[in-house]
C-alpha cells in the first residue's frame, strides 16, 4: 500500500475558513462518515430492522473495529475490545489489576492525571472498602515512587493539559521489577505518535476513539489486554457481552476466553459504524510520519507565539520529545482570549486554571495554518480583544 502524503485535508469535513486546533480533543468529521450513518439507519436498521446483527453483522462490529485500532497502538490482533466509555473502561483495567494483586493495597498515578481516572480509582476505593489507597505523587516524580506495596500502576501517557509524555518503556519496566500491576491510558497519544503496547509488555492500556481518530462525540472506547493474560482476567462488569456465550442466556456469568469479557453491554452500533469509517482515514498513514510532522508544527508555533505575543508562557515542555501533539500556554485571560481566537475561526480550548491548550495534528493542518492562526492570536492579544464583554461568561464545556 502506498504512503499517504501529508496532510489529508481532503479527507475531512472542516467549515471553510476556520483553523481546527482542537483534534486533541475532538477530531473533525471524517468525509464518508455521514454517509455511513445513513447506510446504517436507512439500509440496515430501517430495512432488516432486528435481522441486521445478522446480516448486517453488527455482532462482530466490536472486534472489527478493535482490529482497527490495533496496529495504532501497537497491539496484536484480536487484543483489543470496544464499547462503553473511557472511565468504564479505566475501571475495568483497574478492578481486574488489583484482583491480580490481591496482597497490595496501594494504586499509584500522579497528581496530574485525567480527574476522571482519578474519580474512577476514587469510587473503586470506596467500593471495596478494604483499605486500598491511591498515591498521586508529582508526575516527574512517579518511577521512583513505584515500590513492591504497589498493586497497580495506573497512568496517562500523555498529560491532558501540557502534553507531557511518561516515558511507557522506563515506567513499565520499574512496575514490573516490583511486580506491580501496569495500566496505560492512550487518549491523549493513541493516532498522534507511534506506540508499542505489545513492546512494553503492559497489562492494560485503555483509550478513547473521539480525539486523534476522529469517532466523534461519544465515540467508544477501546481496551487492550496482554494477550497471554485474557483467560486469567476477572471482570468487575460482568455484562452480557462479555459472557463466552450471550445467547445461551445462561443465569451463571460465564467469561468469554478472549479480549471479549471485557465488553459489558449491547455494543453501539450507529458510533461503532461512524469509528469504523473514521478508521479508514489511517490506511497508508505512517504514524512515525505523523509524529515528525506534529513536531514540526507544535515547534513551528511554540516559535511564532513566543515572537510575537510575549504575554504568553509556554506551560508544555520545552523539548519536543518531551510531549505529545499539543501545547498549552499560560495566560491570566485565558478563557476569554480563547473565546475570541475561537469567535475568528481558531479552536483551540481552554484548560483551568490558565492555559490556553492547542493541538496539532497533521492529518488536516499544514505550516500556513499555524502561521494564520498565530496571526489571529496576535491580533487578540495585542489588540486585548478578549476584554469585550461577550466573552467574560463562562460556557459550560470549556
Amino acid at each position: 500500500m502506498a504512503q499517504a502524503t501529508l496532510p489529508l485535508k481532503h479527507l475531512f469535513d472542516l467549515p471553510e475558513g476556520v483553523i481546527y486546533l482542537d483534534g486533541n480533543s475532538l477530531g473533525p468529521l471524517p468525509k464518508g462518515a455521514v454517509a455511513r450513518a445513513v447506510d446504517v439507519m436507512e439500509n440496515e436498521w430501517g430495512a432488516e430492522l432486528i435481522k441486521a446483527w445478522n446480516t448486517a453483522d453488527w455482532m462482530s462490529l466490536p472486534q472489527i473495529v478493535g482490529d482497527q485500532i490495533a496496529p495504532l497502538i501497537g497491539a496484536p490482533s484480536g487484543s483489543i475490545a470496544t464499547g462503553d466509555t473511557l472511565s468504564i473502561k479505566v475501571f475495568q483495567a483497574l478492578a481486574a489489576g488489583l484482583k491480580m494483586r490481591p496482597e497490595r493495597r496501594i494504586i499509584l498515578s500522579d497528581h496530574g492525571n485525567f480527574p476522571s481516572d482519578l474519580y474512577m480509582a476514587q469510587g473503586l476505593i470506596a467500593l471495596k472498602d478494604q483499605g486500598y489507597h491511591l498515591r498521586t505523587p508529582a508526575p516527574e516524580r512517579v518511577i521512583e515512587q513505584i515500590t513492591e506495596e504497589v498493586a497497580v500502576v495506573m497512568l496517562t501517557h500523555a498529560d491532558y493539559r501540557s502534553g507531557r509524555l511518561h516515558d511507557m518503556a522506563a515506567i513499565t519496566k520499574r512496575a514490573h521489577a516490583v511486580g506491580a500491576v501496569m495500566i496505560w491510558d492512550l487518549a491523549h497519544s493513541a493516532g498522534a505518535m507511534p506506540l508499542d503496547v505489545s513492546g512494553c509488555a503492559c497489562e492494560f492500556a485503555v483509550g478513547c476513539t473521539y480525539k486523534y481518530l476522529n469517532g466523534g462525540p461519544g465515540a467508544p472506547a477501546f481496551i487492550y489486554a496482554r494477550p497471554d493474560l485474557v483467560a486469567t482476567v476477572e471482570p468487575a462488569l460482568s455484562g452480557w457481552m462479555g459472557h463466552i456465550a450471550p445467547f445461551a442466556m445462561d443465569p451463571t456469568y460465564q467469561p468469554a476466553m478472549t479480549t471479549e469479557r471485557l465488553r459489558v453491554g449491547t455494543p453501539p452500533i450507529l458510533q461503532l459504524s461512524v469509528l469504523q469509517q473514521a478508521l479508514r482515514l489511517w490506511d497508508g498513514v505512517s504514524l512515525t510520519e505523523i509524529r515528525a510532522a506534529s513536531l514540526a508544527l507544535s515547534e513551528l508555533f511554540i516559535a511564532e507565539v513566543e515572537k510575537r505575543c510575549p504575554g504568553l508562557t509556554l506551560a508544555s515542555p520545552r523539548d519536543p520529545a518531551q510531549r505529545a501533539s499539543h501545547v498549552s500556554f499560560a495566560f491570566d485571560h485565558s478563557y476569554p482570549a480563547m473565546r475570541a481566537l475561537i469567535d475568528r475561526g481558531v479552536i483551540g480550548d481552554f484548560r483551568a486554571p490558565d492555559l490556553m491548550r492547542f493541538g496539532f495534528t497533521p492529518l488536516y493542518l499544514d505550516a500556513a495554518d499555524i502561521r494564520r492562526a498565530v496571526d489571529v492570536l496576535q491580533e487578540v492579544i495585542t489588540d486585548e480583544l478578549w476584554r469585550d464583554a461577550k466573552y467574560q461568561t463562562v460556557n459550560k464545556v470549556t
